[in-house]
């Protein structure tokens, strides 16, 4: 049997895309390995979000240009970096990658490999039953690419203009994930809710989308979503999260910026008052609901009066956690022939503000769900505490409790005692 390796980087539609690849490739009768050196076949999944991202792949190139000098196989670069520099990933890596497939192509590797001609593809495949039919949670992908074109996003360059999966071919997946005992779905897009699929012959949106699947479901318990885009975010969702318990109380709420000079400058196509407007609905209908966010500091122009917008939005909303960044700009986009892009000293130190209210924050409000008790579904074994196990609240936190091995994947109702750094201790009621 031959063997594969894969890595992957980026985003959580990054890791669903390698798990049906994984299962294409088990189908065609190859055996997933864990080291490289065992590997006939290595690929890497890549991401192009940030440099970092990308440097780390080149780092990962090379480490495999090395290995080529002891052992035989054959690299294969996928993704969105794949995508973004395919000509260059060729020529620089003459001898060492044997192949380059962008975001279109992935999932005809092997027909690639098996020498038919390389073509690339218009449209976007949605692969079925992302689940090995063994994991108790996993991904659902529902549409695919970007239409938003926000300035400083590589995304619509590499992934294409956003593509919506039939709801009739979304409901029979979900069936077969309930039917192999998974218990919670994300639902993944790169904009999730400005999904316009068709059911029945009409066009739907993701709010209707999201009532078809709960009044579907009956085994699983919990069901999430990513990412949002707070134009898009209607009280017409906020009020189908709050008919449906098995939509997660957890809303992940990208806003990037607290300056609307910024956000405009962005093209986010919303202003603060508009994003803490659709906070104020969702706790008022949702409570006890936990928000988080991403936050970009440091974009081309920005000023101390537009840090400090975002501060006063940070306390006034207090996010439960936040993805937090510095500007990378990214060749192709907008951002990137900016003026006045700011030094990355300057950069850090607003980026560590940034960090320091939202650590403050996040500890003020776990603080308060001490003495709650909360639904938890239990993900494995504690790396710390053998006797212990580790869950996920309904809220996306994580908590450790005594408890046998036998209820990993099992809802529990825990008492949170205490809470350190960014996970609880509790104890099973």
């Amino acid at each position: 049997m031959k063997k594969y390796f894969l890595e992957t980087y980026g985003c959580q539609m990054n890791k669903a895309e390698s798990d049906s690849l994984e299962l294409i490739l088990k189908r065609r009768g190859w055996e997933s390995v864990s080291s490289d050196i065992q590997a006939d076949l290595i690929i890497i999944n890549t991401c192009s979000v940030r440099q970092t991202a990308e440097d780390r792949i080149w780092g990962r190139i090379g480490y495999f240009k090395k290995l080529k000098e002891s052992h035989s196989f054959k690299l294969v670069i996928i993704g969105c970096m794949a995508q973004r520099v395919k000509e260059e990933l060729y020529t620089t890596c003459k001898g060492t990658v044997d192949l380059v497939l962008g975001t279109l192509e992935k999932n005809n590797i092997l027909e690639y490999l098996e020498g038919l001609p390389e073509e690339e593809s218009s449209t976007y495949t949605f692969q079925e039953y992302h689940s090995d039919g063994k994991s108790f949670k996993t991904f659902v992908p529902i549409m695919h690419g970007c239409n938003n074109f926000c300035s400083y996003c590589i995304v619509p360059y590499v992934r294409g203009r956003e593509v919506s999966r039939s709801a009739e071919e979304i409901l029979h997946e979900i069936e077969f994930l309930e039917q192999h005992n998974v218990k919670e779905i994300t639902l993944l897009g790169q904009n999730v809710n400005s999904y316009r699929g068709t059911y029945q012959g009409r066009e739907i949106s993701f709010h209707e989308l999201l009532d078809l699947i709960c009044g579907r479901i009956s085994s699983i318990g919990w069901v999430r979503f990513l990412s949002s885009h707070p134009k898009d975010f209607s009280s017409a969702l906020i009020d189908t999260i709050a008919a449906n318990p098995q939509v997660c109380r957890h809303i992940h709420l990208p806003v990037q910026h607290g300056s609307n000079r910024i956000l405009s400058l962005m093209n986010r196509r919303y202003t603060k008052e508009h994003y803490l407007d659709i906070v104020a609905e969702i706790k008022e209908k949702i409570p006890g609901v936990s928000l988080t966010t991403d936050i970009l500091i440091g974009f081309p122009g920005e000023t101390e009066e537009d840090l400090d917008a975002t501060l006063d939005l940070m306390q006034k909303v207090r996010f439960i956690d936040a993805y937090t960044y510095y500007y990378n700009p990214r060749e192709g986009t907008k951002a990137c022939t900016m003026a006045d892009s700011l030094p990355l000293e300057t950069k850090l130190k607003r980026l560590e503000k940034v960090i320091a209210l939202q650590h403050r924050i996040s500890a003020e409000e776990k603080e308060n769900k001490v003495g709650h008790v909360q639904h938890v579904l239990v993900e494995s074994v504690s790396k710390k505490d053998k006797t212990e196990m580790l869950g996920r609240t309904e809220g996306d936190e994580m908590v450790v409790f005594p408890e046998k091995c036998d209820t990993i994947g099992k809802f529990l109702d825990v008492k949170l005692l205490s809470c350190n750094g960014n996970t609880y201790k509790g104890e099973r009621v």
